[in-house]
């Protein structure tokens, strides 16, 4: 999301964010926001303000990347617009912000949510050079994301600033990243560890552990393929000096964000909004919770299903505005490992209603960059060869899981979706803006969309 304001603040956890039980900024009522730090630890008087709503349907938003509670809560503010006049009279909804420590980075763009307007106090574009450096928002946010480690994230500014001519400064700017990205460490106790990578060092992925040269290079190649600035020249030929590779080096950086945030997306979801919303299923029997998320905030509500005991009917759906998790995550079967299934496998019975993925071909931060953070494996074919199995479900829907329908937009408002199990829905033709790098990833505030969340619910007129 776009820089506005302070960074989320941090506690006395890594990456805790500030408590908050405002309405202000959100046109629709009753709303309250609900905070988790990296842990999934929620906080005591956003959990409590949440349980008061008086509502038969609850809307429970996490949002995907991030750098402000500001723009996360305009973003809420702009997506729930449409709800009031799409449901029916029966329905008093209450609105529920999930508000978790991840990052934007101020390059990729948001449709409809002007940076200079909203970036009150921060500068107005790159303030530090070219497209290679880091202007002063995203410098800000780096330093909320990851705590405690100005020094590295001084230094790594100051190379991309510079961008030398080196292949000792390029090493070094590789070397940072992987530690600030901690790659080699184990995933949290009962959370998402850190996978395998028979082609990489000790289980570290193949993005960090190659040749950061080697490296650079395919993913400055990348950023030219989405249209982007990826340094001095796109589409670098073999021969092009060093200086022209910082582009991707800065994307190496983002990635390694995006790394961090899948795992952290994952634990929030798990053991925070799961447990959370199991205890107010205990509390609140006949209130009835619909889960939406984007991007890693897919992540987080999918996750959070892991939480929900079976048989529990108060979660009656959950929908999936361009996930950054695996198209794979609800198979019983992997396509390419067919004895192990995915990491939500069969959870979306635990949903009292259909799990609706909407998807863009026109996004790509899912359709080109995400496969460059996921892949856990060497590839022969380079990190830019297409695999199936690091696609995400925001890319191209649900995958490997026989019987989910697939529907255009205009058929699922038009026919109706399931009423249980996945379904897959082609959103391209309203998710469709947005420039590089991340294109239309961000594209998601559109009624058309409100109307699925609705129809999947049930709460239509």
């Amino acid at each position: 999301m776009t820089d506005s304001g302070a960074a989320f603040g941090t506690g006395a956890r890594t990456g805790a964010t500030t408590a908050t039980t405002t309405t202000t900024g959100v046109g629709v009522g009753p709303y309250r926001e609900l905070t988790f730090d990296a842990q999934g630890d929620v906080d005591p008087a956003t959990r409590a303000a949440v349980a008061r709503i008086e509502a038969t349907d609850l809307l429970v938003f996490a949002h995907g990347w991030n750098s402000d509670r500001t723009t996360a809560t305009r973003l809420f503010d702009r997506f729930f617009a449409p709800f009031p006049g799409l449901v029916g009279t029966g329905v008093r909804l209450g609105y529920v912000g999930v508000v978790w420590p991840s990052i934007r980075f101020s390059d990729e763009p948001i449709p409809d949510f002007d940076p200079r307007a909203a970036a009150a106090g921060t500068a107005t574009g790159p303030d530090t050079g070219p497209d290679t450096g880091l202007d002063t928002g995203t410098r800000r946010a780096l330093g909320a994301f990851w705590p405690g480690r100005e020094a590295e994230l001084d230094r790594v500014a100051e190379l991309l600033d510079a961008r030398p001519e080196s292949e000792a400064a390029l090493a070094e700017f590789g070397a940072l990243v992987r530690e600030l990205a901690n790659v080699d460490r184990p995933g949290p106790a009962g959370g998402p560890a850190a996978a395998a990578d028979p082609g990489g060092a000790r289980g570290v992925p193949a993005l960090f552990a190659r040749d950061v040269r080697a490296v650079c290079r395919e993913l400055a190649d990348a950023l030219a393929a989405s249209g982007a600035d990826a340094g001095d020249a796109p589409g670098l030929a073999p021969g092009d000096g060093l200086r022209a590779l910082w582009g991707g080096a800065k994307e190496l950086l983002r990635q390694a964000t995006y790394y961090e945030m899948k795992n952290r997306a994952g634990v929030v979801g798990e053991h925070g909004l799961g447990p959370v919303l199991a205890d107010l299923a205990g509390r609140r029997p006949a209130l009835r919770v619909h889960l939406i998320g984007h991007s890693f905030g897919a992540r987080v509500v999918s996750f959070s299903l892991r939480a929900v005991p079976d048989g529990a009917r108060q979660l009656k759906s959950l929908t999936l505005l361009q996930g950054a998790f695996s198209h794979y995550a609800f198979s019983d079967r992997l396509p390419h490992d067919p004895h192990r299934g995915g990491a939500l496998r069969g959870l979306q019975r635990r949903v009292d209603g259909p799990v609706v993925a909407c998807h863009s071909s026109h996004d790509s931060a899912l359709g080109l960059f995400y496969p460059l953070a996921s892949r856990m494996a060497g590839d022969s074919a380079g990190l830019l060869g297409f695999d199936e199995r690091w696609g995400a479900v925001g890319h191209d829907g649900v995958q490997a899981l026989p019987g989910a329908p697939r529907l255009s937009l205009e058929a699922a408002l038009r026919d109706g979706l399931p009423t249980a199990g996945c379904v897959s829905v082609d959103a391209g033709s309203v998710v469709r803006r947005g420039g590089p790098p991340s294109g239309a990833h961000s594209d998601i505030c559109h009624e058309e969309l409100a109307r699925i969340v609705v129809g999947a619910g049930r709460m239509g007129r």
